[in-house]
């Protein structure tokens, strides 16, 4: 039997624009639960109520394993602040990673353009419409999933929508992927808005 160099494949593979085994974004912020609570008092000036979901991100921010993270369920329970200020500020000042935060309504907007980053965070998923452009329609958010899951890019999701409900909207293959792609943690309880 003819010995396989699985390495020289492998480069052979990437030089064509595939690459079988991307680099996931890894990392382990040493006591995740007091820098997220700190960031979370700073960034609303010291009133910040620590919710129970938060011991979950501070377990995913201590080692994510690879993982992005999705914060589903009830509005108004801080997931917005988390994934789009907090979080992102923690990569930057811990990981000196740039996240690039938007709202799943502007995915639409430019759809390539926001395929490019590797840490990208959507607010809101489920929001967003089609892409229409010269009759081309487009799924937008299941593009940036499927090349998340190819690339290995770190996505940061909020959405109000349920598991069953995302699975209804974007169907079976990306809910799978987004299972295999993030920790899920369930945001629920009473709206914190006032």
């Amino acid at each position: 039997m003819e010995k396989i160099d699985f390495s020289r494949a492998l480069s052979q593979i990437r030089q064509v624009g595939i690459d079988p085994m991307p680099e996931k974004v890894s990392f382990k912020i040493p006591q995740a639960r007091a820098v997220l609570s700190y960031f979370l008092r700073y960034l609303c000036h010291g009133t910040a109520q620590w919710l129970p979901e938060y011991e979950e991100v501070a377990a995913w921010l201590g080692d994510n394993g690879g993982r992005g993270l999705l914060c589903f369920g009830n509005c108004g329970r801080g997931k917005t602040l988390l994934c789009r200020s907090a979080i992102p500020m923690i990569l930057q000042t811990y990981c000196r990673r740039i996240v690039t935060s938007t709202t799943a309504v502007e995915l639409n907007a430019d759809p390539d353009r926001w395929k490019r980053f590797h840490l990208l965070c959507i607010d809101d998923v489920g929001t967003e419409g089609q892409s229409v452009r010269y009759g081309e329609r487009r799924i937008v958010f299941n593009e940036i999933v499927d090349e998340a899951e190819r690339q290995g890019k770190l996505l940061l999701l909020t959405t109000n929508l349920s598991l069953e409900e995302l699975h209804a909207r974007y169907g079976e293959r990306t809910t799978d992927r987004l299972i295999a792609l993030t920790k899920r943690v369930k945001f629920t309880g009473p709206s914190l808005r006032h």
